[in-house]
Order: structure tokens, then C-alpha cells, then sequence
């Protein structure tokens, strides 16, 4: 079947290999560009199409269908429905803020993980560093794009305020971008060619603008950002995915006010890379690097080679890493006691109708 459409928004040959089962049903190959209320947007060879996800919404949250997804849809009906999404690549998911310890996904198959942060107000270190743990467990590449860097104009200033992100986000490019005067939009467009790239950020970090920039037109809804906080509204209320003109594809999202980690454990290692090489002198293996003798990271920090504030950041996001694993694996033990008594019941009713037919 023809795919052509479908390769700009990233079809390629491992995709149809994984799709052949469900083209000899007749299926449709399409990628989900929108998903709201039960309902997305897929877009296929005969162009966007509606279609509901009811097949499979199952009660994990982790497992419904969310965009970038590559799904196999009916080819008819009213309404036409999702049959399956393809085995993801990667997946985006933070911690919900629900008391029920839940995952949600963001994004799926995504190749970049932009992290926009504003310069228009302080630099928060402790989010970026945050935003990166979940990115490098999502299985995607983080980048993070310092946004609105025409409030900066000194050179020096700002080649400091890149220097500060860059050692808190060892092994991932930083970029000052400003989208009202195109400055490092080429490097963020060469970085995003070819690819998926999803964006990420706080209200009012400037993804919409930024978005509008790449994409070379208003597409996305801008508003204006306080002043006092540099906060805005969510301009953006659902995830899109939008094909760049120079190449690759975009998710934006809504500005994420909270971004709880979810089972990131690898992620926080990736972000904090030079303290687990410092651990790795540590005189005992499960020293918790606060008072242990022969703590290599403790004197990493004494010495200067290890700043304070890093420590702290990992400790915290390990505490609370930590924290939702064990309230995932209490939920999850929970559930699976139900289950069991609920079966145990139906067993028993079962056995006692055998019994009455006796």
C-alpha cells in the first residue's frame, strides 16, 4: 500500500514491519495527531480521520492509545474505531498528581525530549534537572532550549546562564533560542530533522511561540506571561502533532505544572551521571552518601568538585523515585488481592449453585 504521506510523519520500514499483520486484516495504518475524550485524530494516507479508542482503553492509563502512537484503524464506519497501537519506541509518562499512584503518558515513539525553559525569570535548576530525569527514562534524547534569549542580550550573560544548565544536564546539547528574532532556531531545527520531538515545559515557557517558529506559522494559541512569575495560562490544552516543514515532527503539549517522577530511577542516574561515578569510590556499596567514612561523593563535595546543590537535587528526586515505586508496588499488590477475592467468591458462588443442582 502507499505509505508516502505517512513518512514524514515518521513510517519507516520497521513500522510496516510491525503493521504487516494487521494491513492483511484490512486495517488502516495511520499515526494518532490528537487525542480527546476517548476520541483522536489519526492521520492516514486518505488524510485525518475520527476515530474511537474504545477497543482498547484499558483501565492501566499507561496503555491508552495517546499521540504519537502509530495505530491500525478500520477502514470504515461510523464511528471507525482504533483495532490496536503498534509497540512503542519510547514512551514520555510522569506520576499523575492523583493519590492512586498512577502513570500518565504524554507522548510515544519520540526521538527528542525539548525542554523549554524561560529566561524571562530565574533559572530553576532543580525543575530542569527534573524535566531531564523523566526525558532520559522516556528511552528519547533531552535537549533543552533556554527560550525568549533576546531578554539577555549581553553575550557573556547568557554564555553563563548556558554554562549553568550544561553542567546540570551532562551529555545533552542547550540551546538559547529566541523566536522574535530567530536566534539558534537553525541549530534547534538541524537538532529535530528526521525525527519526533515532543515539547515540554512550564505555562509560559514559551513552547507555543516556539512551536509557531519551527513550524514557520501561527499555528499553536500564544498568550501573554505575568511579569511578576513569568507564568501564563495553558495556551495549549491538548497534545498535537504537527509536521515540520524542515523535516521531523512536533508534539506540544500543555504547560505542565507539576512533573512528578514515575519509576525514573535510570533516568536520575543519567541526570546526575558525575555524582554515580564519584559513588563509584565510595568505601561501602550502599553508602547513602550523607555521613558514611570513605564517601567519595561527600568529599567530591568538600572539595569543590561537586557542588552542594546538585547532592541535594539527587537526593530529593531519589527519595521521591523511591517514594512512588513503593506506593506503585502497595497499589499494585492491592489490586491483585481484589482480583484474588474476587474470584475467590465467584468460586464459592459457583460452588454452591453446583451444590444445589445436587
Amino acid at each position: 500500500m502507499g505509505l508516502s504521506p505517512l513518512v514524514s510523519l515518521g513510517w519507516d520500514d520497521a513500522w510496516a514491519e510491525e503493521f504487516a499483520p494487521y494491513d492483511s486484516e484490512g486495517l488502516v495504518a495511520g499515526r494518532v495527531i490528537r487525542v480527546d475524550r476517548g476520541r483522536c485524530d489519526v492521520a492516514t494516507t486518505d488524510g485525518v480521520v475520527r476515530a474511537d479508542t474504545a477497543f482498547v482503553t484499558p483501565h492501566d492509563p499507561l496503555r491508552v492509545v495517546c499521540t504519537g502512537d502509530w495505530v491500525a484503524v478500520e477502514p470504515s464506519g461510523n464511528p471507525r474505531y482504533v483495532r490496536a497501537y503498534l509497540p512503542r519506541r519510547t514512551a514520555f509518562v510522569r506520576s499523575t498528581s492523583s493519590k492512586r499512584s498512577e502513570g500518565q503518558i504524554l507522548a510515544a515513539n519520540v526521538d527528542h525530549a525539548v525542554i523549554a525553559v524561560s529566561l524571562a525569570v530565574e533559572l530553576d535548576l532543580g525543575r530542569v534537572e527534573r524535566f531531564l530525569a523523566l526525558a532520559w527514562e522516556s528511552g528519547a534524547q533531552p535537549v533543552v532550549v533556554l527560550t525568549k534569549a533576546d531578554l539577555v542580550p549581553e553575550a557573556v550573560s547568557l554564555g553563563h546562564l548556558v554554562e549553568d544548565v550544561e553542567t546540570s544536564a551532562p551529555g545533552v546539547p542547550v540551546l538559547a533560542v529566541s523566536s522574535a528574532t530567530g536566534s539558534g532556531l537553525d541549530l534547534l531545527e538541524a537538532v529535530l530533522a528526521g525525527g519526533t520531538a515532543v515539547l515540554l515545559g512550564q505555562s509560559g515557557a514559551g513552547k507555543s511561540t516556539l512551536a509557531n517558529a519551527l513550524l514557520g506559522e501561527d499555528v499553536m494559541d500564544v498568550r501573554a506571561t505575568r511579569d511578576m512569575d513569568g507564568k501564563g495560562r495553558h495556551t495549549t490544552t491538548t497534545r498535537n502533532l504537527l509536521a515540520l516543514p524542515g523535516g521531523g515532527v512536533l508534539i506540544d503539549t500543555p504547560g505542565l505544572r507539576g512533573v512528578g517522577l514515575w519509576d525514573a530511577e535510570s533516568g536520575v542516574g543519567q541526570v546526575f551521571s558525575e555524582i554515580e561515578e564519584f559513588a563509584a569510590d565510595c568505601r561501602f556499596q550502599d553508602c547513602a552518601h550523607v555521613a558514611e567514612p570513605g564517601c567519595a561523593v561527600l568529599t567530591a563535595v568538600d572539595s569543590g568538585e561537586l557542588s552542594e546543590r546538585r547532592l541535594e537535587s539527587y537526593r530529593k528526586l531519589l527519595r521521591e523515585n523511591q517514594r512512588i515505586v513503593a506506593k506503585t508496588d502497595a497499589r499494585v499488590r492491592a489490586e491483585i488481592r481484589r482480583d484474588w477475592k474476587r474470584k475467590n467468591a465467584e468460586g464459592r458462588a459457583a460452588m454452591e449453585v453446583k451444590r444445589g443442582s445436587w
